[in-house]
């Protein structure tokens, strides 16, 4: 099968490719195809293609490519792929990783498979990996990489560049190297442009910045990812409790955890798992997915028990049956809007203490706004299509206090949350999607039957 230039095609093309050399039987040509792939192609191909044919490709990759491809691959993806190996493959296979990587594999592993890795690993290999699986997950010290070039500040540039030249090659990713004393301690950081520009007797001391800001070991991971955006940063020092220089973080680190935060969020909405697998087993996937329909289902019957509430009044009044959906629509479309400005908010950083009081008297008075406008809107719409101005006046009543309530709970629910250390992104839509159901059709249903009793 002719192939033009597998390396340069898009990754889709390529799978198209694969497929059917795997339908075929053509597994060499697919070893092939795999050899002249970038690691990143391959993740994205073995992570869009079914268990399977998956297998099937994962046998035919070369050894020496599996570390870069894990680096790659998603989670839900990664764990079942590495539980499936040899120790002893696995050792070998992450043993260019970097720390931080290697230690998020093995974090994943089984404690006899763990040891069994640790085990088969070079003395030097084992002794950085335990260091980085000593820091709590999601932490600085669990993101950052134990190798750094450190320079002092009393030589010359002309030593440095000696030294580097020396050394062969740097980390990747590196745009700083960073000066400490003779107890590690971070002193400032020297651009490598300054190191490339300024003349050759020009000591350290005099071109570093001493201001650079070092990260803390036990800051989290989203707050890491905050200070790369808000400081543009490519890489920056970690350092503990001391100021003693350990590690340092990099943006393509920084970039993977605000890809998993916005997939999260993301997912998070639909009560779903972050790690997700597109092609996942069926029954795995039946099984994930029943605990946020279990509860959903709760929460419609809660909102159904309002209506049963008032069975009476929409057994007088058929039209109220026609016209009862509007009001909870609408209050759960503000309501949202306001949910997600919220929780992108807490996600930035920008809501607080100091100001959550004040947002919460915005959203209110931007959801008695829209409600008073929308309300006058669906008042004609219902006084044209009926010609019935109660039931119009009705209508527009529920429509305001629900959409009032919608902008209060959409604000509100997530600090709430927040405060109680349940994830927003998570059940905040659940328990919007509830208040303003049952807020609407109460409020619907209720001024109904004050209608119906005068």
């Amino acid at each position: 099968m002719p192939v033009e230039n597998p390396e340069n095609d898009h990754p889709g093309h390529s799978l198209d490719q694969l497929n059917q050399a795997l339908s075929s039987g053509m597994f060499v040509h697919v070893r092939n195809m795999l050899q002249k792939m970038a690691a990143s192609d391959i993740a994205l191909i073995l992570e869009s293609s079914p268990p399977d044919a998956r297998q099937v490709l994962w046998q035919l990759i070369d050894q020496e490519h599996i570390g870069d491809i894990l680096d790659e691959l998603s989670e839900e993806l990664k764990d079942p792929l590495i539980r499936g190996m040899s120790p002893e493959r696995v050792a070998k296979a992450t043993a260019s990783m970097d720390t931080d990587d290697l230690a998020y594999v093995l974090r994943s592993l089984p404690d006899a498979v763990y040891k069994q890795v640790l085990q088969s690993m070079t003395e030097q290999n084992r002794q950085r990996v335990e260091q980085a699986l000593s820091y709590p997950d999601e932490t600085a010290g669990s993101l950052m990489n134990t190798d750094t070039v450190t320079l002092r500040p009393d030589v010359n540039i002309d030593v440095v560049l000696r030294y580097l030249r020396q050394r062969g090659n740097l980390p990747d990713t590196t745009d700083t190297l960073y000066v400490v004393d003779k107890k590690d301690k971070v002193l400032g950081g020297v651009r490598l442009a300054d190191l490339l520009t300024c003349a050759p007797n020009t000591t350290i001391r005099n071109i570093m910045d001493p201001d650079i800001e070092s990260i803390p070991v036990s800051m989290s991971d989203s707050e890491v990812a905050k200070k790369f955006e808000r400081n543009d940063w490519v890489s920056a020092p970690v350092v503990d409790n001391d100021g003693k220089l350990l590690g340092r973080i990099t943006i393509d680190d920084v970039v993977d955890v605000i890809r998993e935060d916005a997939e999260h969020s993301m997912m998070g909405m639909a009560g779903m798992d972050d790690d997700e697998d597109t092609f996942g087993p069926v029954l795995k996937s039946t099984l994930r997915r029943s605990l946020w329909l279990s509860i959903n289902l709760f929460a419609a019957l809660l909102a159904s028990s309002v209506s049963n509430m008032f069975e009476g009044t929409i057994e007088q009044f058929a039209t109220i049956a026609v016209l009862m959906t509007i009001v909870p629509s609408m209050g759960g479309v503000a309501g949202n809007q306001t949910l997600a400005l919220v929780i992108r908010g807490i996600a930035l950083g920008h809501i607080g203490q100091s100001n959550a009081r004040w947002l919460i008297g915005k959203e209110l008075s931007i959801g008695f706004l829209n409600g008073l406008m929308w309300s006058i809107l669906v008042f004609i719409a219902v006084f044209v299509w009926k010609d019935d101005i109660p039931l119009a006046g009705l209508i527009g009543g529920a429509m305001l206090i629900n959409m009032t309530i919608a902008g209060l709970a959409g604000a509100s629910i997530p600090l709430i949350l927040k405060r109680l250390k349940i994830d927003p992104a998570l059940a905040g839509g659940m328990v919007l999607a509830t208040v303003t159901d049952i807020v609407g059709l109460f409020a619907f249903l209720g001024l109904a039957t004050i209608y119906l009793m005068h």
